[in-house]
């Protein structure tokens, strides 16, 4: 798999994840002289190469001077997240229907920064950790756990009989600001035009909105689950 972009391949460097090779431009400077070094302190191969030929091997046209080639993205189990689980609980992030790659990167950096054990996608009606992902995730999906099942529902029951209270992020639930979300918790956002799927709803132990005030009647994916991760951070908070 490509990654492409400076704080990509950093943070793909940072993770430990084999690299077959990394190709940038000449004579690199700031940034690109830190992959440089953080690449050869890592014993990665570093080929050098001009604009046209990076241009040629970008996918995306967004590789900012350096592009990274490694293996194919590497899902973990479910039960992997679950075992990674904390002394202040489990927190595991469920996504139902994020088929657009900018939601998806968008949520696994809120994840990884939130401090989520992982995230669980389903192998259908999905989009799939890509490279595009991975940039668009600015590189947390090199350090956080993905696990693709088969079935999101099933997901939900295996977190459920693991000890964990399952909400879906809906809003026509109860307020966030008024549920306790210490201990295991496991948190589901919908896609942007179907939401959470009505058995997958009925799955989980509640539902749970965020106070809209303004004219808008919804919030984007990523954003409305950045809000709901960090109010599971301060339920936690011991500061």
């Amino acid at each position: 798999m490509k990654t492409e972009g400076r704080n990509a391949v950093l943070e793909l460097i940072k993770s430990g994840k084999q690299i077959e090779k990394i190709v940038m431009e000449r004579n690199p400077q700031g940034s690109l002289a830190r992959i440089f070094a953080e690449a050869r302190r890592a014993g990665i191969r570093v080929q050098f190469a001009d604009g046209k030929a990076l241009e040629r091997l970008s996918e995306g046209g967004h590789h900012q001077g350096v592009i990274a080639f490694a293996a194919d993205y590497e899902y973990c189990d479910l039960e992997d997240i679950i075992e990674a689980k904390g002394q202040d609980g489990g927190f595991v992030i469920l996504c139902d229907g994020i088929e657009d790659v900018h939601n998806l990167g968008a949520i696994i950096r809120v994840a990884e920064c939130a401090g989520a054990d992982g995230v669980v996608i389903p192998a259908v009606k999905s989009a799939s950790v890509t490279e595009a992902v991975v940039r668009i995730s600015a590189g947390a999906a090199n350090h956080m756990r993905v696990a693709k099942v088969p079935s999101l529902n099933a997901a939900i029951d295996k977190l459920k009989n693991s000890g964990y209270w399952v909400y879906a992020l809906e809003a026509d639930g109860q307020s966030i600001y008024k549920a306790d979300l210490s201990g295991n918790v496991g948190l589901v956002i919908g896609g942007e035009d179907s939401g959470v799927r009505r058995l997958t709803r009925e799955k989980c132990d509640g539902v749970l909105s965020l106070p809209l005030r303004g004219k808008v009647n919804s919030l984007n994916a990523s954003v409305a689950l950045g809000i709901a991760a960090y109010e599971v951070v301060r339920c936690r908070s011991k500061d």
